[in-house]
């Protein structure tokens, strides 16, 4: 049985999939904060509706949230709602 290599990441999942380095960040923060806020919403024991009101956003949005549904959300948004959530983004460049 052949192996496939392993090949040491870059530390960022986009960029090894070839993303350009610009998009690449993007899209490793919108994943970042749509985690935490999927691990906010878990550990506070929030229903989707109960999200939703805390959040000022649908039901079905907070669905797609927690779906990990990443192209319905801009950065703008996620940060927004990570606001809402009584949390404190920020940027750290490496």
């Amino acid at each position: 049985m052949d192996k496939e290599p392993v090949i040491k990441s870059s530390g960022n999942v986009f960029v090894d999939l070839g993303f350009p380095p610009e998009e690449a960040a993007l899209l490793s923060m919108r994943a970042m904060l749509m985690n935490q806020l999927r691990t906010t919403i878990e550990e506070r024991g929030w229903t989707q509706v109960e999200a939703a009101n805390a959040l000022g956003i649908s039901q079905s949005r907070v669905s797609d949230l927690v779906r990990g549904k990443w192209d319905k959300f801009s950065l703008d948004m996620l940060v927004t709602l990570a606001c809402r959530a009584g949390k404190r983004p920020e940027l750290a460049c490496t």
